[in-house]
């Protein structure tokens, strides 16, 4: 394989991303790699412990190639939003062969069966859908159920059964809608993503982030690459009077204008907000069985960045760009074996990006706002692309 491609925050970069950079290099034989990753902000609608540039440097020390950002638009949304973003700008660029990701289980095959039904939406497909939703279940339950009950045939209900799984399938579904040439490769993780204890060795980005909350940083040194632990800042960051204001000077109709805030859920934010003034507890009393906290909090992330869902789908509808973060300086070939046939402008410097126009052009100015954003909590200076 010439060039295999990986989605990633590295929020932080942690040994089993280690593994997973290993894998592709070692397994499956690439040449070199390319990382799409998020930029300030994450899926889980909170900044990320270390701003992009740093985090794209952690990956180039890790074995990367080329780190390009996912736009603000795509980061810090749900899981469907996120995987197409991703992919479509993965598919705009030159001589990508394969995506690689990380999984709890599930092998290709199964993943491209079920990908295929989901993707294909007929009108029985979407009554189903609706009376799944209705039902109270989540969003991939609902998809998974009404897949059955169109009779598409029988499929393993655990590739919905974690996030990385749910990410996966949404990878898949992406790259078949896309008709793209890229092929697939799941990869077994170690451990739960999900899991708040620390431990030695492969752990958690979330174990990891909980210790860092704790002000446990020492105890991070055997569980982090050093050139990470060494970079590593008091967090979390004073965000939260950033978001709460932008909670309470926005509208009901604002809010409802942010992708994921349907039924209602602009009107429950706003009466709780009034009495909630941390996003903590926001968080918490808005959120239940059917609304998870990661949604509210990628609500609230969004209206912060003015992201609405009608620039969203313009995004995911237009072509888009692939701006540079760091570039391996052993790798001379990689910068032009992507821009070579890509049908996307490959951003290195500013001037590269000066014919944009319509979303990609707005995207860009969320991505500038969600830096300077980040800056304003954080004291951290917006960086440029990195020679590592």
């Amino acid at each position: 394989m010439n060039i295999c491609a990986c989605v990633a925050e590295y929020n932080p970069l942690h040994l089993g991303h280690l593994k997973h950079i290993d894998y592709m290099k070692n397994t499956l034989g690439a040449k070199h790699i390319v990382v799409i990753m998020s930029g300030n902000f994450t899926q889980r609608g909170e900044p990320a412990v270390l701003d992009k540039y740093t985090r794209a440097r952690h990956a180039v020390l890790a074995g990367a190639d080329i780190v390009i950002e996912l736009p603000a638009v795509f980061s810090a949304a749900n899981a469907e939003i996120f995987a197409r973003g991703a992919i479509n700008i993965l598919s705009s660029l030159g001589g990508i062969d394969g995506l690689c990701f990380g999984v709890e289980s599930g092998v290709e095959a199964e993943y491209i069966a079920l990908a295929k039904a989901m993707n294909d939406e007929s009108k029985d497909f979407k009554r189903a859908l609706k009376d799944n939703l209705e039902k109270g279940v989540s969003l991939a339950k609902a998809k998974f159920e009404a897949v059955k009950a169109v009779n598409y045939g029988n499929f393993n209900e655990n590739l919905i059964s974690s996030p990385n799984n749910i990410l996966a399938l949404e990878y898949t579904k992406a790259v078949l809608k896309n008709g793209s040439a890229i092929n697939i490769y799941p990869m077994p993780r170690e451990g739960d993503h999900n899991d708040t204890v620390l431990k030695k060795g492969v752990t958690s980005a979330t174990s990891i982030r909980e210790a860092l909350k704790a002000g446990l940083k020492k105890k991070l040194k055997k569980s982090l690459p050093p050139f990470v632990y060494a970079d590593l800042k008091e967090y979390p960051f004073a965000f939260d009077k950033i978001i709460m204001a932008a909670a309470l000077t926005s509208s009901k109709e604002k809010l409802a204008e942010v992708c994921d805030c349907t039924e209602g859920l602009e009107n429950r934010i706003k009466a709780l907000s009034k009495d909630n003034k941390t996003v903590e507890s926001l968080v918490e009393k808005v959120s239940t069985k059917r609304y998870p906290a990661t949604r509210i909090r990628r609500i609230l992330c969004a209206n912060l960045l003015g992201i609405t869902r009608t620039l969203t789908e313009d995004c995911l509808a237009s072509p888009m760009y692939a701006r540079v973060l760091a570039v391996n300086s052993a790798d001379k070939e990689i910068l032009s074996a992507i821009s070579a046939g890509s049908s996307i402008p490959v951003i290195t410097r500013k001037s590269d990006g000066a014919d944009l126009k319509r979303a990609a052009l707005k995207s860009v100015e969320k991505d500038e706002l969600a830096s300077e954003l980040y800056s304003l909590a954080t004291g951290v200076k917006e960086g440029k692309m990195i020679l590592v």
